[in-house]
């Protein structure tokens, strides 16, 4: 599956793929909300959660870019 393929699914096919066929790759917490990054095929998915009411937020989907330095190690310099 690629990633125009997922994107046109429906939010509840997008939770079913990215829960049953997502690889786990890490989660960041930032205040009241956990950012969960799984890669699946050749792309990246983000689920955002608040913490406080257990609940799912967004999802969404990238390749690159600023979305994957959350989930890197290296500070900040800027």
């Amino acid at each position: 599956m690629g990633i125009y393929d997922f994107n046109i699914l429906s939010n509840h096919e997008k939770y079913d793929t990215v829960f049953t066929k997502g690889q786990y790759v890490d989660s960041v917490k930032d205040g009241r909300i956990t950012y969960v990054l799984y890669a699946l095929s050749y792309f990246w998915v983000e689920v955002m959660y608040e913490n406080k009411i257990n609940k799912i937020l967004e999802i969404g989907t990238f390749v690159s870019g600023e979305t994957l330095n959350r989930y890197s190690n290296v500070p900040n310099k800027f």
